[in-house]
């Protein structure tokens, strides 16, 4: 299935699309047409009415799927189907606390893979304050929680609306995390490491190759690296 000329019209129209395709990012990118911002109907792109954003917490939800910063720093809906493959070449094999063991990542990064592993599903706010990412405190959170997302390890399972005195919900959705070993659970520990990491690579890139013929294959190493 191609993506070009694909409309996007209601949530259920996005929760179709992420499973056909696999791979859907939120925004714009150098692939034309290859995202939900050119893909949707202009009245549900962040607009008064329900749309792209409301959609998302859904949307996870009720496919399953990974959501979270995978391609180029910027947030991209993974099927359950294709999320083990990419979490096997992004890890490349390892589980965190080997890739941490053989100096593979951050202390900072450790510190707060630990904290949403001993609390997930955990919110962004209440995630900062149990690491005291605050001003005087630890810093980095952000740099941090994006590279555990690119690297696999951490994804967005929800978004949670704080609530009114009237229990209402206000404002923007606020980014749950979890790891995909609870969030997924056994279909995705299961897989994530039954292939060699250039193998789950290579499933990957051609998928994507067939997706995309527009696209370059410099432009699809360029996603996945």
């Amino acid at each position: 299935m191609q993506i070009e000329g694909h409309r996007i019209k209601s949530r259920a129209d996005l929760e179709k699309a992420v499973e056909a395709f696999g791979f859907l990012p939120y925004f714009a990118n150098e692939i034309r047409g290859f995202s939900l911002e050119e893909m949707i109907l202009p009245r549900y792109w962040f607009s008064a009415e329900e749309g792209a954003w409301e959609w998302k917490g859904p949307v996870i939800k009720q496919t399953g799927c990974a959501y979270g910063k995978f391609f180029g720093h910027k947030a991209v809906f993974v099927s359950s189907e294709w999320f083990a493959d990419l979490a096997n070449y992004r890890r490349d094999g390892y589980d965190f606390d080997a890739r941490y063991d053989d100096g593979l990542a951050r202390y900072s990064d450790k510190q707060l893979y630990d904290l949403i592993a001993e609390n997930e599903p955990v919110i962004s706010k209440q995630l900062k304050k149990l690491g005291n990412y605050k001003k005087g405190g630890n810093k980095g959170f952000d740099s941090a929680v994006t590279r555990l997302q690119e690297s696999c390890y951490v994804v967005i399972s929800d978004f949670v609306y704080m609530k009114d005195k009237n229990g209402e919900p206000y404002g923007w959705g606020v980014a749950e995390y979890s790891t995909p070993e609870l969030f997924l659970g056994e279909d995705f520990t299961k897989r994530v490491y039954e292939r060699e990491p250039r193998e789950s690579y290579e499933r990957v890139f051609a998928h994507l190759k067939k997706l995309l013929p527009q696209a370059s294959d410099e432009q699809i190493r360029k996603l996945l690296k």
